[in-house]
């Protein structure tokens, strides 16, 4: 089975029909193979635990990929400049090159995070969809974070540096409706006292 004979019969149809595809001469054709290529790349690095196989009533089997997951959120810093954080399982490649797909598939997602600071305490709070509280482990340094879920159903990872240094037994976690909360009180620490002469 050719991976063009995965997509939905819609697209491909779709594809065959569409003034876009067959028609304009070699600008058009050089799309579709551009897509082509770029669709084949992507199929060829996907995980193979993000590949199911079902049966249809009919008798026939059908290969699904994914969930495939990438979106950003973008808020503005302290210092008036803005912060994108990236999330999902699909991440640009470095050195890519215009007209090839460049993309790692992972099998963990990256969930969204964000992190808010305090006088005391920063908070970390995270967006982890689908999983029990159980299969959340949390790892906890002076100046990081780790964040890690595998079950059945959903997986994540993200290892997430820490503003300013943290007391990693002060920790105190919480969750609920997909919303993971992580207090981190700030690591306490006292300035040296100037020494003074006697005269």
């Amino acid at each position: 089975m050719s991976w063009w004979e995965d997509f939905p019969d819609w697209f491909r149809m779709w594809r065959r029909r569409s003034p876009f595809f067959g028609f304009g001469g070699d600008i058009f054709e050089e799309m579709n193979r551009l897509f082509e290529d770029m669709f084949k790349e992507i199929w060829e690095q996907v995980p193979r635990d993000l590949i199911r196989e079902r049966k249809l009533p009919d008798g026939t089997t059908v290969r699904e990929a994914g969930p495939f997951v990438y979106g950003y959120s973008v808020t503005m810093g302290p210092d008036g400049k803005p912060i994108v954080r990236e999330f999902g399982n699909v991440r640009p490649r470095a050195g890519a090159f215009p007209g090839r797909a460049a993309f790692e598939v992972k099998e963990e997602r990256e969930p969204l995070v964000d992190t808010i600071v305090e006088d005391d305490v920063i908070k970390v709070v995270a967006e982890v969809p689908g999983v029990e509280k159980d299969d959340i482990k949390l790892e906890c340094a002076e100046n990081s974070l780790v964040i890690s879920v595998d079950s059945e159903k959903r997986k994540y990872y993200k290892e997430l540096d820490l503003p300013e240094p943290v007391d990693p037994d002060s920790a105190k976690a919480s969750y609920k409706n997909g919303v993971l909360e992580v207090a981190l009180k700030k690591k306490v620490t006292r300035p040296k006292g100037k020494e003074i002469r006697i005269d």
